[in-house]
């Protein structure tokens, strides 16, 4: 891999560490060229460390490691994206990352989605809310409606139009997250089984 450390002043560039599963950047640090060559050669990120004035593992002290899973360069050669799987909490400070974040796996919209099912459910009044209705009549009914959805989508599986099959796919996965609350899961839960097949 071509870095460029001689673009800065002080030979280094920064390195941007991101969980390979999750996709949250846990940190920033900075990297010399023997820094990166240790990283390479051990597996574990190591820093150089402007405060210590020294290579720096992430982790020699509190066993906190970060594990290479891959190592990647900019356009400009000149910073790099580190995947990685953590072992403990990032920060020095205790937390998942740099930023105060939790480090859990996100699925965009789909987690949003998630999260105004379990407001809904929590918080809606069950005359106002179709969802809160739902849990309301209990796992009985909300089972049915999965299931009339899934039988729709095979009924629109075998015609042509596409907007209304994409439509019923949508109501599907929607009685499916409310499904998957109500029986005290959520789309990660799935998301594991998945992962585990495949590993």
């Amino acid at each position: 891999m071509n870095i460029d450390f001689n673009k800065s002043q002080d030979g280094l560039v920064p390195a941007i560490i991101q969980d390979a599963i999750t996709s949250k950047v846990l940190m920033l640090g900075y990297m010399n060229n023997e820094a990166y060559t240790k990283t390479v050669e051990i597996g574990k990120v190591t820093f150089f460390s402007r405060t210590k004035n020294r290579l720096w593992t992430k982790g020699e002290e509190s066993g906190n490691f970060l594990n290479v899973i891959s190592i990647k360069n900019d356009c400009d050669q000149d910073s790099l994206l580190i995947k990685v799987n953590p072992v403990g909490p990032t920060c020095h400070k205790g937390t998942d990352t740099c930023w105060e974040e939790t480090n859990e796996q996100s699925f965009g919209f789909l987690s949003e989605l998630e999260n105004v099912i379990k407001s809904r459910r929590e918080n809606a009044d069950s005359k106002s809310s179709y969802v809160a209705s739902l849990f309301e009549k209990g796992i009985n009914k909300i089972a049915q409606k999965v299931g009339e959805e899934a039988v729709e989508i095979v009924i629109e599986a075998k015609d042509n139009n596409d907007e209304l099959f994409l439509n019923e796919g949508a109501d599907l996965l929607f009685h499916y997250l409310i499904l998957l609350q109500a029986k005290g899961y959520a789309l990660n839960d799935v998301v594991k089984v998945l992962e585990g097949r495949h590993s």
